[in-house]
């Protein structure tokens, strides 16, 4: 929208035409979703306790938890909130790939949204039945990863409306481009093509995936929240080189236009997340809920595969993947042996009843994360 303004005003004033740049455009989204967190944050707070929308605490877990019983929850609405508007300010709203982007943040918002919204206000443990919140969130991957193959494949001058009916409509040539191959990170040489079968399947993962990786890792104050932020900085990074003709070129990577408007929106998230932890660090105030961490999950793996990074994602998602990683096998284990191997699953809570403090737990998975995201971005350059 802003960035419409600033073209018309341009065309008079030649100084408006520094809002063509990304990097820019990136910085003012930033800060665009950082005010727009502070200003509107206390008032959702306010809103969600006055509603009663609070935490439901388990007796089963670290009895510090007990305290945080009734802290108002679904405050990962705030985080929406703030990138969706910001995105509407000040990205190219021409763009393929910002409503791809804002089409994964509406619609797994809508999920998580529904899924705290019967825990809290109907008081239904289950909330959303497991089988009806996969076959959603599996349904809006499989339209995604179907739409991001066109839009990866397909010559960048055609719009969002011709990709939606050749999506839904036909007449699409499947033939994908070596875009669309999986880049493995470290080798320059080393790529695999996936076809449209094992694009989609791969694609279908890492949303799926990653937006249920960030849920389970959302269980103590801040720990989800400061991973995404850095994160989606360190994927805004690989945007702007993906969406880079002469970058992409000198680092060898292969150019996607458009990918490079992906770019403001991680700058979109990194502001509002931070604005977020400002109510959510310890001790919170608010909680995300399924509504922020299911959307958050599968927007970061939205990007991370339209800038062709998968593999990038899963190392510098290392807590997220752990946190998932600690379930599967605490379920595996109790149900053939019925012993458990932690005391207590996700990970976080099993370091917590070894004597860690929450806020301990919270800074060391950060500190982890800046390491991995560090390697993460080293593999621009060591290739």
């Amino acid at each position: 929208m802003l960035l419409w303004l600033t073209e018309h005003m341009a065309q008079d004033i030649r100084a408006f035409n520094v809002f063509g740049y990304i990097t820019l455009r990136t910085v003012f989204a930033t800060i665009t979703a950082l005010m727009i967190s502070f200003m509107i944050g206390p008032k959702m707070i306010n809103w969600l306790a006055r509603m009663k929308i609070g935490q439901a605490v388990r007796h089963d877990g670290p009895q510090t938890h007990l305290i945080k019983s009734g802290t108002p929850t679904m405050g990962g609405a705030l985080i929406l909130v703030s990138i969706m508007m910001t995105t509407l300010l000040w990205c190219n709203l021409n763009n393929r790939f910002v409503w791809a982007v804002l089409f994964v943040i509406m619609g797994f918002g809508a999920i998580g949204w529904i899924d705290d919204y019967r825990k809290v206000v109907y008081r239904n443990p289950k909330g959303l039945s497991a089988k009806g919140k996969y076959f959603w969130q599996s349904a809006l991957a499989v339209i995604v990863a179907l739409y991001l193959a066109l839009a990866i494949s397909t010559p960048s001058d055609i719009g969002v409306k011709e990709l939606l009916n050749r999506l839904f409509y036909g007449g699409i040539d499947w033939t994908l481009s070596a875009n669309t191959d999986l880049i493995v990170p470290f080798f320059k040489m080393i790529s695999y093509p996936l076809g449209i079968v094992g694009f989609v399947v791969l694609t279908y993962f890492v949303i799926v995936g990653t937006s249920n990786a960030v849920n389970l890792t959302d269980g103590l104050d801040g720990l989800a929240i400061m991973p995404t932020v850095m994160i989606a900085a360190a994927l805004g990074v690989f945007a702007y080189v993906m969406g880079n003709a002469v970058f992409a070129r000198y680092l060898q990577f292969p150019f996607i236009a458009g990918t490079g408007e992906l770019t403001v929106i991680c700058g979109a998230i990194a502001g509002a997340g931070l604005g977020f932890l400002w109510f959510n660090a310890y001790p919170a105030d608010v909680f995300m809920g399924d509504v922020g961490a299911l959307a958050l999950g599968a927007t970061l793996g939205t990007i991370a595969v339209a800038v062709r990074q998968e593999i990038v994602l899963f190392i510098m998602g290392g807590v997220f993947v752990v946190e998932t990683l600690s379930v599967i096998v605490q379920v595996i284990s109790f149900k053939l042996t019925g012993k458990r191997i932690f005391r207590m699953a996700p990970i976080h809570h099993h370091f917590e009843l070894k004597g860690w403090k929450e806020n301990q737990v919270v800074v060391r998975f950060w500190i982890i994360t800046i390491l991995l995201v560090l390697v993460g971005l080293s593999t621009l350059k060591l290739r």
